[in-house]
């Protein structure tokens, strides 16, 4: 609403408790919001020891507590290191929005319906305990996509005898976009006021649109991890057409290769394109260049 944008979407969604990043793509950008929810995350949580709960957060109701006796912060860097390093398999929560026949989980578990849940690979990056206090320890978590931190908090409560639960959850970081470029809903709206303070009222809103401009991002920063390749005004042309074209020196990587295309002349991001074995480049999704 703040932006007048015509359309817009998220990429990814936060548990109802957590808090933090949430990137949002505006028009053109939708385009592109499949990468970031591909994209590795980095998340700092509170995991509340002694107590196990039925969605495994806060949120859910209280089904057991444990004497949390024993519980130390060398026991739990050794279990971190053995059991939630690298590659894991891990098992999502029932309360997840991962689908079962078309339903989000967290849907059917508060119908109180039960479905096997199919365990999956992720890979945790870095995994660190920033402090533990009574029954409270703080984890920061570097993990690939579909990795949930309440299924590893839950199965650290386990191997650690006492059950365990989130607390708090904040992500820090979704794939390039890092913590310090933030921006809440409320400081978002305070530099539309504050641009639009004291204007003309006919163009007080065009005034706090190009306020907001200021703060949004290029679309390719959402695939800044792709190759580029540069096209000259004729090839432009022909990919604008969505027609295919024959590389003269292909990328000497594994193909195909999903690559930026950016026009030569004037550096404008043009949208993805593949690359095939033979160096055929064709386009896969193009930004609206008119």
């Amino acid at each position: 609403h703040l932006f007048g944008a015509a359309k817009a979407g998220h990429t990814g969604a936060l548990d109802p408790l957590a808090t933090g990043m949430l990137p949002i793509c505006f028009g053109e950008a939708t385009k592109f919001s499949q990468f970031l929810l591909n994209a590795d995350k980095h998340y700092q949580t509170t995991a509340k020891l002694g107590i196990k709960t039925a969605s495994g957060d806060a949120e859910g109701d209280v089904l057991e507590r444990r004497d949390i006796e024993g519980v130390s912060a060398a026991k739990v860097e050794a279990l971190l290191k053995e059991h939630f390093s690298g590659e894991i398999i891990q098992t999502p929560s029932m309360f997840s929005a991962l689908k079962h026949q078309g339903q989000p989980l967290y849907k059917l578990a508060r119908k109180g319906i039960k479905v096997e849940v199919k365990k999956r690979k992720v890979s945790i990056h870095h995994i660190e305990l920033l402090d533990i206090r009574d029954d409270e320890l703080d984890l920061d978590i570097h993990c690939s996509k579909g990795t949930y931190v309440r299924s590893i908090v839950e199965d650290l409560g386990e191997l650690l005898g006492c059950g365990a639960h989130v607390s708090v959850l904040r992500r820090l970081d979704s794939g390039p976009y890092k913590e310090a470029m933030m921006r809440t809903p409320e400081q978002i709206a305070e530099v539309a006021e504050t641009a639009a303070l004291g204007t003309d009222p006919e163009s007080e809103k065009q005034i706090a649109y190009d306020a907001l401009d200021e703060l949004l991002l290029p679309a390719w920063t959402a695939v800044e991890h792709l190759p580029v390749i540069q096209l000259d005004e004729p090839q432009v042309a022909l990919i604008k057409n969505g027609r295919k074209l024959i590389l003269a020196n292909a990328l000497a990587d594994e193909s195909p290769l999903l690559v930026r295309i950016i026009a030569e002349a004037d550096g404008f991001f043009l949208g993805l394109g593949e690359v095939s074995n033979d160096g055929v480049l064709t386009p896969r999704r193009l930004m609206k260049t008119q």
